[in-house]
């Protein structure tokens, strides 16, 4: 390790793949050394420990079962560490950590509690950041495992918290940047802590986003996303074999695939990249010699179809009253009940008296209970329909509203098929089909096709 800072630093985030045991951290370890740049290393939860932890916070169990889940991430880390020779400073560290878990797992107002939730959510990363810490020791690279907490403060929202932008960079400035001369920091994704020191999250998927906010509060150059694809694909590569993966993307095409379901990337990620001009980079950590997607905000080539999405779960809701004839204001009230309740809407159509809108609706998720509140205070003024069953598919590419045949081409794709919505996007990068969860796949099937396999 070099006794001076880097003047090109690089942040890089592992998937929870990528440290899902001895062997994976092994080979994330490799590719630390293999860059002298990388200086904070942001970690994930080992795979399959996020998913125990959410059955924790979120289902009715009884002691017995509470007991097993845990007993389940307890082996899935206990592994890692006997790997590890088990070094009494680490073993120490991480029992305390499951046993602080286990008696969160036991509280009795857990289950109605998004501020226990989190804190409970959060000791997936921080077992994986103090177990990956040290793997790195073990290698040729200094590695610490630092408290996240102390630096990306949020606000109050548990479970879908928003970081403070400023307060982040001066603290990454005074705690993190002067340990990096000689050390890589290793770190957590996903975990915040408002101004109060409560834990906080940023919502399932946020460790990309906080590997992006640190390399803005560094001024780093590049932010690498180790996951275990090979860079981004023309579409998700568990629906079709025929999807490859992408050399290059602009930042506004990686934004879109992010924010209409693109799982490679966490939606809010591309914002601090491209606020600062931060080079991203996805790769696998299983196969790093086979490079991946470098996102950038020009790019040599900018096709008018670059990729297909889709993302699961949606809900079209149907807001009407003969009211709203002529009338106005009716549309103001509705989103500001939306906006209230911090939703997202992708698409919007409207008629005289009705405006149609899709929200996500994921299970056991914020925005679901958000939904139910939302809904319920809609229904004081107006009738509201709620369909369910629908997947929101997008095709991103550029200058797709003026460039002949683009729109052509695409909806022959998809003659065969019933499209609920329809929706081009306010940007040239994006139109957006609402179909029936059942015909989604065979949908990005066909269109992928149409638009990439057919020369």
């Amino acid at each position: 390790m070099s006794n001076s800072l880097p003047t090109a630093i690089n942040v890089a985030k592992f998937g929870g793949t990528s440290v899902a045991n001895f062997a994976a951290m092994k080979n994330c370890a490799q590719i630390i050394a293999d860059n002298p740049n990388t200086r904070v290393v942001v970690v994930s939860a080992s795979a399959g420990v996020t998913n125990h932890l959410v059955k924790l916070a979120n289902t009715p169990l009884t002691q017995q079962q509470i007991h097993q889940v845990v007993e389940d991430i307890r082996n899935i880390q206990l592994s890692i560490l006997n790997d590890l020779g088990a070094p009494n400073d680490v073993a120490e560290k991480l029992n305390a950590l499951i046993l602080s878990m286990a008696e969160l797992a036991s509280h009795e107002e857990l289950l109605h509690s998004d501020e226990l939730k989190d804190s409970l959510l959060s000791f997936g990363e921080r077992m994986s950041s103090l177990l990956f810490a040290e793997v790195l020791k073990q290698t040729v690279v200094k590695g610490e495992n630092f408290d996240i907490r102390k630096v990306l403060k949020t606000d109050s929202t548990f479970g879908q918290a928003v970081p403070d932008l400023q307060s982040i960079k001066s603290h990454a400035e005074t705690l993190m940047k002067p340990e990096l001369v000689d050390s890589v920091l290793v770190t957590q994704g996903f975990v915040g802590a408002d101004q109060q020191g409560k834990t906080t999250t940023l919502g399932r998927g946020g460790s990309d986003f906080t590997a992006a906010l640190l390399a803005e509060a560094l001024d780093a150059q590049s932010c690498e996303i180790w996951t275990d694809v090979v860079g981004v694909y023309t579409t998700d590569p568990r629906i079709t074999d025929a999807a490859r993966p992408l050399p290059e993307l602009s930042f506004e095409e990686a934004a879109e695939m992010a924010n209409f379901g693109a799982k490679v990337l966490h939606p809010a990620t591309m914002e601090p990249a491209l606020r600062k001009n931060i080079k991203v980079f996805v790769g696998s950590s299983r196969e790093p010699e086979k490079g991946g997607t470098w996102i950038v905000r020009d790019c040599a080539d900018e096709p008018p179809y670059r990729a297909i999405t889709r993302r699961k779960q949606q809900v079209m809701v149907t807001v009407k009253t003969p009211k709203m004839m002529h009338a106005q204001g009716f549309l103001q009230q509705v989103f500001t009940i939306i906006a209230k309740h911090s939703l997202s809407v992708d698409l919007v159509t409207t008629s005289e008296i009705a405006v149609s809108f899709t929200l996500d609706n994921p299970a056991n998720s914020v925005a679901e209970k958000l939904n139910r509140d939302t809904l319920d205070e809609l229904r004081e003024f107006c009738e509201v329909v709620v369909e369910s069953d629908y997947d929101l598919v997008t095709v991103v590419g550029n200058n797709m509203h003026s460039a002949a045949g683009v729109s052509a081409k695409i909806f022959s794709s998809v003659d065969k098929y019933n499209l609920r919505m329809i929706c081009y996007g306010a940007n040239p990068h994006n139109m957006s089909f609402l179909v029936h969860q059942d015909d989604s796949s065979n949908i990005v099937k066909q269109l992928h096709r149409n638009l990439f396999e057919q020369v």
